[in-house]
């Protein structure tokens, strides 16, 4: 939970790096807390209203942490448009969001393993 709390407080944050493990626990919580919502909303007859409204609120978050996450692989931030490319584009960003950080510092800032 600390990982998802960590991306939501740094929501504007786009420059710097996110390690896997920032982003892949931010993504785990983003997904649980939508299927939770999307039965809450089912169940109450109003679908898709607050798993609506969850979505807006975690867009901006999403894509700070995502473009962090490239930065840390040593991608510029611009990769993020591969997404609009429609289904090689999701796979290409998968593969990036797996591939392991850069070992040293790069130009945009120190590796994040080294502060655990």
């Amino acid at each position: 939970m600390e990982w998802y709390l960590k991306v939501l407080k740094n929501y504007v944050g786009f420059s710097g790096r996110a390690s896997r493990k920032e982003y892949w626990m931010f993504v785990l919580y983003n997904v649980i807390a939508l299927i939770i919502l999307s039965v809450v909303d089912k169940a109450l007859g109003i679908y898709p209203v607050l798993y609506g409204l969850y979505s807006l609120a975690v867009l901006l978050p999403s894509l700070a942490v995502s473009i962090r996450r490239l930065h840390d692989t040593g991608k510029s931030g611009a990769w993020i448009l591969l997404a609009l490319i429609p289904f090689v584009g999701a796979i290409i960003l998968i593969v990036f969001m797996c591939t392991d950080s850069q070992s040293n510092d790069n130009q945009y800032g120190p590796n994040p393993k080294a502060t655990y």
